[in-house]
């Protein structure tokens, strides 16, 4: 069974920090690139982040640049998303995914998807 499981969320303060985590297993890994989104209430699914299988390819939104931080344990079959200073506009569910192909911050190449975690950021 393909399972993501994303955990790390909660609630913090603008400014503050938080580190996602998106335990992966039922699937090849270590083959496979690896996407953070987020969903604000009446927004459209965004991309964060994605890490290429082998961690050497990184991308972000604008958006994070220079606060948001990914990258993978392998071994672990594990990633991460290192968030800080965080903004109220951060606040969103966020999702990790799993796409066979390359590093996207488009929805569609993604086969797998976790269930969320829910990010709040106050002011």
């Amino acid at each position: 069974e393909v399972q993501l499981v994303e955990s790390g969320g909660g609630l913090v303060q603008a400014g503050g920090s938080l580190r996602l985590s998106c335990a992966a297993s039922g699937f090849s890994f270590a083959d496979s690139a690896i996407g953070w989104f987020r969903q604000a209430p009446g927004k459209e699914r965004e991309g964060v982040s994605c890490i290429s299988s082998t961690g050497g390819v990184t991308d972000y939104a604008n958006s994070v640049k220079g606060r948001f931080t990914v990258s993978r344990n392998n071994a672990a079959s594990t990633v991460y998303l290192q968030m800080n200073s965080l903004k109220p506009e951060d606040t969103a569910v966020y999702y990790c995914a799993a796409a066979s192909s390359f590093c996207s911050g488009h929805v569609w190449p993604y086969d797998y998807w976790g269930q969320g975690a829910q990010v709040t950021v106050s002011s």
